[in-house]
């Protein structure tokens, strides 16, 4: 008898681990919210008819998005690491799904501004809690490739965005409000998700033996030598990846005599091959129990491929540059990087630690189309801004021969 309930103990124990549930929900998660922010790109003219709109003001109704976006991310992770990481990341979830819906129903510029506001908000408070809590559960051998599939969302929900808000407006006739409310209602399904599925861990304050577990603090991440350096090679990397987020199509367009109907699928490429090229490289960074040998090498290679993409003389070399651009860039990088911050930091300061390393990132979604375009401007042509990012590229390599790590 008392066999027979081992046995049925052990089999409950090989259900699906946790953390798998932990990865496929935060997966969904990126999904939607990366949709939430390309749905708005297809539909953008629909809004000028309707509402008026300039080109500056179209702009801003992006720009109030990444700017709450970006000011959430240290509060949040400060928040979440002293309350529980899902008492900050899930309301904020619920309210960027509502908030897409708004976006849908607005009458108003005013109305429509405040609502990319809050949903910007809404999101900022998911990064730092959220790999917070999956570098919590997520075995540290699998921890880099964990991070990978996570982030492979960004990709699938860019895609999402952009194909279901054109299909349903442009193929299936209906008002730009549409894709709105069509990305609400499962964004807010997966909030729902984290909140009954996703595991936190309790730390308690006391130790068995009466020790008292000491809070990590938020200067202690200033002082963190290995931080700081990742700190800098994630804002030169997201660097270069938003010149290219923002600049490519037009770079295309007007120095490469590209149609506009193939700039979007050309564009898009450096989303979909970053997908295998993260899962492959942080499977080897596992493997090698280091992060640094891996930067080492994937980083003078994307310095090459956004030079060659200037370089290239022909279009398919264009083509394939931006092919190896996707698979060791930005994207591809971020798994390393954020097994990195983990491997460098006390569990008690993950959220906060992922907030500022997001915020840091995030500043240059900011500053690059700027500096861009104001380089293009100065130049007469957009192969400066691609220079620019090739050298703080070269920056965060240099500042990555002082990391000190062990296996």
């Amino acid at each position: 008898m008392s066999d027979s309930i081992n046995s049925a103990a052990e089999t409950q124990k090989r259900g699906i681990p946790a953390w798998w549930v932990t990865i496929f929900l935060f997966w969904l998660g990126w999904i939607f919210m990366y949709a939430d922010r390309t749905i708005l790109n297809p539909v953008m003219g629909e809004l000028e008819k309707e509402f008026g709109l300039s080109g500056t003001q179209l702009g801003i109704l992006n720009s109030v998005f990444y700017f709450s976006y970006a000011i959430l991310q240290v509060p949040a992770g400060i928040l979440g690491d002293k309350i529980g990481k899902k008492k900050v990341l899930v309301p904020g979830f619920l309210l960027f799904g509502v908030f897409t819906a708004v976006t849908g129903w607005a009458k108003t510029w005013t109305t429509l501004l405040f609502a990319r506001v809050v949903t910007g908000a809404g999101e900022g408070t998911y990064y730092g809690p959220q790999y917070g809590l999956s570098s919590e559960q997520i075995p540290k051998k699998y921890r880099s490739l964990g991070s990978a599939i996570i982030n492979s969302g960004m990709a699938f929900g860019i895609a999402l965005g952009l194909m279901s808000s054109s299909w349903l407006v442009y193929d299936q006739g209906y008002s730009w409000r549409m894709p709105f409310y069509a990305m609400a209602v499962p964004s807010i399904l997966v909030g729902l998700g984290i909140w009954f599925f996703v595991k936190e861990k309790k730390r308690a304050a006391v130790t068995a033996d009466g020790v008292v577990v000491k809070k990590g603090k938020f200067s202690d991440l200033l002082k963190n030598r290995n931080l700081l350096l990742t700190y800098l090679m994630v804002f030169c990397s997201l660097f270069g990846f938003f010149v290219i987020l923002t600049w490519l199509p037009y770079y295309l367009q007007s120095e490469r005599g590209i149609a506009g109907s193939e700039t979007g699928f050309i564009s898009s490429l450096v989303a979909w091959i970053s997908i295998p090229g993260a899962l492959i490289f942080s499977s080897v960074s596992d493997r090698l129990g280091k992060r640094k040998p891996l930067i080492l090498i994937l980083v003078p290679v994307a310095i090459l491929s956004m030079l060659s993409i200037i370089w290239m003389p022909s279009m398919t070399g264009v083509v394939v540059a931006l092919c190896i651009y996707g698979l060791v860039g930005k994207l591809a990088l971020d798994p390393v990087l954020v097994a990195l911050v983990a491997d460098s930091v006390d569990e008690n300061n993950y959220s906060t630690a992922f907030g500022l390393f997001n915020f840091i990132g995030m500043s240059s979604s900011i500053l690059a189309p700027i500096i861009a375009g104001a380089a293009r401007d100065m130049t007469g042509s957009l192969a400066s801004s691609f220079y620019v990012s090739a050298v703080l590229l070269a920056i965060g390599l240099v500042g990555m021969l002082f990391l000190k790590e062990k296996k």
